[in-house]
């Protein structure tokens, strides 16, 4: 009984901490800490996003993301790109802006 107690409170600890996008949908709570003024997701224009035949390369300058504080380029595989609800790019840097925690993209068309 202990153990599901844990369990259930764990999982609505980590669902507190999950923020949600401009347009509505929730960051999956493994993604995402803070709230949407200062939490670790944020929408990324697609300016800065380049598809390629394994996946995306995304491309940060200080302030295209509210954590970038320097020039990134990121290789994301397609195995880790996440289905963007709102058909827009969006990603996750934690625990630091080195690390892609979670990157969210509309379906590729090829």
């Amino acid at each position: 009984m202990r153990m599901l107690l844990a369990g259930i409170v764990i999982v609505l600890a980590t669902a507190a901490h999950a923020h949600q996008a401009p347009s509505g949908f929730t960051y999956e709570p493994f993604c995402s800490n803070g709230d949407g003024e200062n939490g670790d997701c944020q929408r990324i224009s697609s300016k800065m996003v380049h598809p390629n035949q394994g996946g995306y390369e995304v491309t940060l300058l200080p302030g295209d993301h509210r954590l970038a504080t320097r020039s990134h380029m990121f290789s994301v595989p397609q195995s880790q790109v996440k289905e963007s609800p709102d058909g827009a790019y969006h990603l996750c840097l934690f625990p630091n802006e080195d690390t892609v925690r979670c990157f969210y993209a509309p379906p590729m068309d090829f």
